[in-house]
């Protein structure tokens, strides 16, 4: 008993129950990708039902989005205070209760409303499992860990977006939401069961019990006992949104979030806009979603490649290269094609370019934030950065009322990735040893 937790947890061999918590981490991303796109698979079925225009459409894309930034910075901010689990549990009954609320919904504004309820605990839950991720991984696998749960968005949506295909193509767009909410609320006993309190978030906290707890988890996982506490440091950051702009937080935190508000608003012009501009092209709703599954398949590729180099090549260097090729394949995206499988392979592209960038942006978040404000910065920057990815839609939705074409509307909201890459190249990455 010579080590203090997080040094035992940051040198050590990682232990069947933190992969199996990183896993679980990676599982509730996944959730959170379908969650999120469940509304584009749904949304042509909406559009007819409900004979709404594309303007109207963009709005009710985007109210989850709205959420998901006021959820990532309030809920992440709590998570800083109560705990990573119990606030994971609250995020899963909201996203739950919300999925299953949208199977009633009888007109545009209370189908928003529910979809904004239900973008809070879809917020909350990515600034939670970002920490949890990288608080119990060790020093060795942090970045792939952390690049791996982001991969998991991508990829509930490639299997989720397979089975709403075919849900849609024998049934109806609120079957959708049925299953969503089903799968969610089966993850609240696993979560219950599973997911352990991060050791780190505990050290941080420094409770009269928190040596004891903190021995008692480190068991659970098969690791050796802590003698103490490490000292806590003697600037102490405190968690709130302040903290986040001390002189030792405020480039980083201000560079990020310009980096993923721009990133994001061209990463959700492609996820939510694929189907509805599928089936203005003549093709069946079951095939746009089939197009929409094929981006993700390429986002699940990107995040996967990004997170195995993160071994050789630099974060931010992946990240930059990841967003300035991303310019370039959505605003190809948008010059037409003369097939559907043509159209699916250039889709894939773009979701392999955007999807990379994201994952590499989770990346950064984990190593820029310090433990005492990790979920609260990461909520932080996401939260901001979901303004752009609810701006996205918006924007591309009114340009296209306007009657501007494809071809222009893609090359003018990919650019938002290239500001993203730019704000990257002025980001001072800081070595970081350990999750503290």
């Amino acid at each position: 008993m010579t080590k203090d937790p997080q040094s035992i947890l940051a040198k050590s061999p990682m232990r069947p129950l933190q992969v199996a918590a990183v896993t679980l981490c990676v599982l509730l991303n996944a959730l959170d990708g379908f969650d999120v796109l469940a509304i584009s698979f749904a949304s042509p079925g909406i559009a007819s039902e409900w004979g709404i225009d594309r303007a109207a459409l963009g709005l009710v894309l985007s109210m989850e989005l709205i959420g998901m930034a006021i959820g990532s910075m309030l809920l992440g901010n709590i998570a800083d205070r109560a705990g990573r689990r119990p606030t994971v549990l609250g995020c899963l009954i909201i996203m739950a209760t919300g999925m299953g609320l949208a199977t009633v919904a009888t007109s545009v504004v209370n189908l928003s409303i529910i979809r904004f309820v239900t973008g809070l605990g879809i917020g909350g839950m990515l600034a939670c499992t970002n920490a949890l991720v990288a608080e119990f991984a060790n020093d060795r696998h942090r970045n792939l860990a952390v690049a791996v749960m982001a991969a998991g968005y991508p990829m509930g949506a490639i299997i989720g977006g397979s089975i709403a295909t075919g849900l849609l193509a024998q049934g109806h767009w609120r079957d959708v939401f049925t299953f969503g909410a089903t799968v969610t609320a089966l993850f609240l006993p696993i979560a219950w069961i599973l997911l352990p309190e991060s050791i780190g978030f505990l050290t941080q906290k420094r409770a009269p019990d928190a040596l004891e707890r903190i021995n008692r988890t480190l068991r659970r996982l098969g690791h050796e006992s802590a003698a103490t506490l490490p000292p806590p440091p003697e600037r102490r950051a405190k968690p709130s949104i302040g903290a986040l702009f001390s002189p030792d937080l405020a480039r980083g935190t201000v560079l990020l979030t310009i980096s993923c508000f721009c990133h994001i608003m061209t990463f959700y012009f492609i996820l939510k806009w694929i189907p509805k501009i599928v089936v203005d092209m003549g093709y069946a709703p079951a095939k746009a979603g089939d197009v929409l599954v094929w981006a993700n398949a390429g986002g699940l590729a990107g995040a996967m490649l990004l997170s195995f180099l993160t071994y050789v090549v630099g974060v931010r260097v992946l990240v930059i290269i990841a967003m300035l090729a991303s310019t370039v394949m959505v605003s190809l995206f948008g010059q037409g094609q003369e097939t559907l499988a043509g159209l699916a392979m250039i889709a894939a592209a773009a979701g392999f370019c955007t999807n990379a960038g994201v994952v590499g942006l989770y990346a950064l978040f984990a190593r820029v934030f310090p433990t005492a404000v990790r979920a609260g910065g990461t909520g932080f920057v996401i939260g901001i950065g979901r303004g752009g990815a609810a701006l996205g839609p918006i924007v591309a939705g009114l340009l296209f009322q306007a009657g501007v074409g494809l071809s222009h509307v893609a090359i003018l909201m990919a650019m938002g990735s290239l500001i993203g890459a730019g704000a990257l190249l002025l980001l001072k990455e800081r070595p970081v040893a350990s999750p503290t």
